[in-house]
Parts: C-alpha cells; sequence; structure tokens
C-alpha cells in the first residue's frame, strides 16, 4: 500500500503548494456571477481565428511602411448590440438566454472576446439540452456587433427497455451472484426532457423481475418571470421478494421468499432558488413509509428497530450545489461543491429520528496539455449514532465507495472517503453514424488514461463481524475513461485493495 501513501500525498502536496502560490484561482473574473472563465488554451483555434479576423478588419490599418505588432490593445473594446439564438426549435429563446454570462449593454475587451465566446458556448452545453453549439460574432459595425449563439438540440423523447441489476454493482452480479438472471429487473423507463421548452423533465419508470417499481417524477426548474424559482415532486412505490436484512464481515446477507418480503413508499417536494450560473439552493421535503413481513422482523429484529414491520417518518432537507468546470458532466478543469443537512422525523412521523450532514467536495485542474489531475473529498455523519440497520448504511452504497472494495460494504453512522486521480486524453475522435439524422451522425469519443488512490474510514457504534469499520481503509488502480455525449461515461478499472485482492471492475457514472 506504499503506492497509495505516495500517490495521496503527491496530490494533497501539490494542492497546497497551488493554493499557498495562489494559483487555486483557475479561471479569470468571469464577465457575469456564476461565470466559468476557461483557461485560454481551451479556446478552439477556428474560434481563434475568426475573432482575430474581426478584430483586424475593424481596427484602423497603419500605413504598409510602419506595420504594428500586436493590435489589440488593453482599450480596445465591443458593445454587445444584440444577442442571436437559433436552432431552437423546442426550447425557449429566454432559457437559453438564461445561462449566458453575457447580456446586450455589455462590454467585452477584444483581447478576452475568444475566451467569453467560449465559456458561453460551454454554459449552453452544461444544460444538457443540446449537442453541439456554435459561438460567433455577427454584424461587426465600429465598437458593436451582435453575438451569436447557434444550438443543435437534442433528442428529448427517450424511451428504452430497463435491463437493471438487483445488486450493487456489475461485479458484484456476476461474481458472488453467479449472473442469475433471477437478480435481474426488466421494464421500461421514458424521459421527456425540455418538455415545454423551459428544460422541464418528465420521467417514468415500470420495473418488474426481482424488484417490482413504478415510479413518475416531473421537474420543472423556472416558474417565474425572472427564471429564478424552481419546482419538482417524485412519487414512487416498489416491493422485493428478496431482501438485504443484515451485514456480515462486510458483506450483505439477503433473505428471499416466493411472497413479497419488502414494501416501500415515497413521495417527496422540491423548491429550488438558482439566481445566477453555478449555485443552486434546494429545499425539499419528503414523506416514506416501509413495510417488512415478520419473517424479516424475526431474522434481525433491529431491521426497522424494536422488531416492528412498518414505519414512517418525514424528512425535511437543505442542500446547497455550486459547480464552476470546463464540463458539468465530465469535468476536466474546475471545481464543485455539494453540502447538505436534514432532519429525519418531524411532526409525529418519526419512527426514524436522526439529523444528516453530508458534503462533497471536488478541484479539477489541467497539470499539462492533454493531462488532468483531480482531488475529491466527500464525508457523512448521522446523530444520534445508534439506529436501526436500514439507518446505517454508509460506505459502499450508491456512489460513496472506494475504487477497489465494490465487493464491500461498511455500515455505520459517518465517514469519509478520499479519492485523487490522474488523467491522460489518449483518444479524441468522432464515429459517423450512417442511419441516423445528420446532426445525430457524428458520435463524439474520447478515451481517457486513469491512475488513481483513494483512501476512507468509516465509523460503526458496533457491527457484525465488520473488519472494516473503524480503520483506515485505502485502494489504488489504473484504467480507461471512455466519454461520449449524452452524459454517458463507462469506466473500466483494474484494482488492488490493501487486502491485497485484485479486480476487473466495470462502472457507468463518473467516479468523481
Amino acid at each position: 500500500m506504499r503506492t497509495v501513501y505516495y500517490i495521496t500525498g503527491l496530490w494533497l502536496c501539490l494542492f497546497g503548494v497551488q493554493a499557498a502560490n495562489g494559483q487555486a484561482k483557475v479561471f479569470p473574473s468571469p464577465a457575469a456571477d456564476g461565470v466559468v472563465m476557461p483557461r485560454r488554451d481551451t479556446v478552439p483555434e477556428p474560434l481563434k481565428e475568426t475573432v482575430q479576423k474581426l478584430i483586424k478588419d475593424s481596427l484602423p490599418q497603419p500605413p504598409a511602411q510602419q506595420p504594428v505588432i500586436g493590435a489589440v490593445t488593453d482599450t480596445a473594446y465591443i458593445v454587445v448590440r444584440n444577442i442571436e439564438v437559433a436552432g431552437n426549435k423546442r426550447t425557449r429563446t429566454s432559457i437559453v438566454l438564461r445561462e449566458l454570462g453575457v447580456r446586450a449593454g455589455d462590454t467585452i475587451r477584444l483581447r478576452t472576446l475568444a475566451e467569453t465566446l467560449e465559456t458561453n458556448r460551454k454554459q449552453l452545453l452544461n444544460t444538457s439540452l443540446f449537442l453541439n453549439v456554435v459561438a460567433n460574432v455577427r454584424n461587426w459595425n465600429g465598437n458593436a456587433a451582435d453575438l451569436s449563439f447557434e444550438v443543435w438540440e437534442r433528442w428529448y423523447l427517450l424511451a428504452f427497455p430497463i435491463f437493471k441489476l438487483a445488486d450493487r454493482n456489475f461485479n458484484q452480479w456476476w461474481v458472488e451472484k453467479n449472473h442469475s438472471l433471477d437478480r435481474v429487473n426488466v421494464g421500461l423507463k421514458v424521459f421527456q426532457d425540455n418538455l415545454t421548452g423551459r428544460n422541464d423533465d418528465l420521467y417514468g419508470d415500470v420495473t418488474v423481475g426481482y424488484t417490482q417499481k413504478f415510479l413518475l417524477g416531473y421537474n420543472l426548474p423556472y416558474i417565474d418571470k425572472k427564471l429564478r424559482h424552481g419546482v419538482g415532486f417524485v412519487v414512487s412505490y416498489s416491493r422485493n421478494r428478496e431482501i438485504n436484512f443484515i451485514s456480515d464481515y462486510n458483506k450483505q446477507q439477503f433473505y428471499r421468499e416466493d411472497d413479497f418480503l419488502r414494501r416501500q413508499f415515497s413521495a417527496s417536494a422540491t423548491y429550488t432558488y438558482r439566481k445566477a450560473i453555478s449555485t443552486k439552493h434546494q429545499l425539499y421535503i419528503g414523506y416514506y413509509n416501509e413495510s417488512v413481513n415478520d419473517t424479516v422482523a424475526r431474522l434481525n429484529p433491529d431491521y426497522l428497530g424494536g422488531g416492528r414491520t412498518d414505519i414512517r417518518y418525514l424528512e425535511l432537507g437543505y442542500r446547497l450545489q455550486f459547480i464552476q468546470a470546463d464540463s458539468w458532466q465530465y469535468p476536466l478543469v474546475g471545481r464543485s461543491f455539494t453540502g447538505e443537512l436534514s432532519k429525519v422525523g418531524l411532526a409525529g412521523l418519526s419512527d426514524l429520528d436522526f439529523v444528516r450532514m453530508r458534503i462533497k467536495a471536488a478541484r479539477y485542474w489541467q497539470l499539462a496539455k492533454k493531462t488532468y489531475g483531480a482531488l475529491s473529498v466527500m464525508g457523512q455523519t448521522k446523530l444520534p449514532d445508534k439506529q436501526p440497520y436500514i439507518g446505517v448504511r454508509a460506505m459502499g452504497y450508491g456512489d460513496d465507495y472506494l475504487r477497489g472494495l465494490e465487493y464491500y460494504v461498511v455500515d455505520g453512522t459517518a465517514f469519509f472517503i478520499l479519492k485523487s486521480t490522474l488523467r491522460r486524453e489518449l483518444l479524441n475522435f468522432k464515429v459517423h453514424l450512417p442511419i441516423v439524422p445528420k446532426k445525430f451522425s457524428n458520435l463524439p469519443i474520447r478515451v481517457l488514461a486513469k491512475a488513481y488512490g483513494d483512501m476512507g474510514y468509516g465509523y460503526s457504534r458496533q457491527s457484525l463481524h465488520g473488519s472494516l469499520n473503524n480503520k483506515m481503509l485505502y485502494t489504488a488502480g489504473l484504467g480507461l475513461d471512455v466519454v461520449s455525449f449524452y452524459d454517458t461515461c463507462i469506466r473500466f478499472e483494474y484494482s488492488i485493495n490493501q487486502m491485497g485482492e485484485k479486480g476487473l471492475f466495470l462502472h457507468a457514472k463518473l467516479d468523481m
């Protein structure tokens, strides 16, 4: 595990040196509140050439016998006359303009014009509404010009069959559960993104098989004229014939019957406030009901606590999200932060009762051409620390795991995880798809090699033979990320943990 110490120590030292030298500010001052300003070397060459030509044509030319080097001065500028949007057949123009960091009447210095256009182009891509965006300057007359943004909209209606594993990840299903089809959920999932052109989403799924589930949700990010306030809701019901009733030796233990052992119902509503671009505030409230049959209560009386077979509770919470990055879907340069505080158990519906605090912060930066580093830390705590089994899920669930410990869970009421990754872009190309419409015919693919090291700690007041609880854990590995549009990322990772166990792991989500 010496390699893990070296990798983690190197990243921490580098991060500290950058902060001490004032290099943590990757981006120049934004043109508007919350706008991410990328590095100069992120501006595409064609865009640079277009802007440079426009600048050259707009400036007075010196006599031929007295050439001027560096024609653009620090005082040269343009005033934005209008902002034109084209290609948005469904998306409302107001939604596009809301995401931009420039407005009509703004002044932009010519030396930063290319960066400003590229920043706003990337921000429109971050909305996940468009496949591509082209930014340009038009109708340049003296010191005034129009900014133009041409967008290529996505397919917004997506319906596809569900083939989903009941286990926590692919390796657990393939190796530990012998890739049994009995542990597969099948069904239909439907997404109607951008339903009314306001970046609102309607989604639902019906699942049968290992788990039977019905879910319906809707999210409307803006309900006011200033485009700051939003609302959303989700309703779901599910039932299982098999249940994870306890953990032993840091492995989930399951019990199965022909009858349904577990039923869950939930309904939640969310209020969102987003004044600028990078920061979003959310308030949410949810009602939850879970019931199990008598067999589960006998196998583990502490599953719902006190031998109960039915619990109901409310949850009220606040979430703060902040991101400034080149890409919100697969960030390589920038930073992000998420903080959350919630109270479970309110107004007489308090069969579960605790306060939960959670944070996640990440830093991404470019080390050299096509070479990127990343650090992230996440943590969670619940108070009080004495909770029933369903209230002590910590590491190994969802996205809270160490790469290399996918086969294990660490139950507890508090944990932290530190991840470090070094990436190098190997390939960046497009594949032509001849049988689809033209604007979807070029499939972009990026392949990045990476080396990584993780460390974490999970606290448990009590555990059943939990050898990984209450101790520092370390993992490391090498891998490949394959990234394409529609926010897809396939990860191939070969990891080793501190117990000397090695394995190849497959994931379909971003790891940091």
